[in-house]
């Protein structure tokens, strides 16, 4: 008997086709979670009004190249890609988080820029 798992690469799947394979079991535990993981934002019940909630990774030389992208650019990038989700929905934007994974090859007044 052979139980050896087949090996499957991501470019198979694609983007959505990944999100699916790894959420397809997953199912919200909080009866406030309307819809949870997928491609725009989750969305949660809080009585009076939906909220809704997104975020989105910027991964150099997918979404951006440094060579021709000054950081105060990719920060604006990183925020209106946000918004496009909530506004996708049908969402009014009220709250940014940032989060940003950096190499020490920047300075601080660059990232400042960001």
């Amino acid at each position: 008997m052979n139980n050896k798992k087949e090996i499957r690469q991501i470019s198979e799947l694609g983007e959505f086709g990944l999100i699916d394979h790894l959420t397809s079991d997953l199912k919200p535990i909080n009866k406030d979670i309307v819809k949870s993981v997928g491609d725009d934002a989750a969305v949660y019940d809080c009585g009076d009004k939906y909220n809704l909630v997104t975020t989105d990774l910027l991964v150099e030389g997918i979404h951006f190249n440094l060579i021709y992208t000054p950081l105060k650019h990719l920060g604006y990038k990183a925020v209106v890609v946000n918004l496009s989700d909530i506004y996708a929905m049908n969402g009014k934007p009220k709250y940014i988080t940032v989060s940003i994974a950096i190499s020490g090859k920047f300075s601080v007044n660059a990232i400042e820029e960001l």
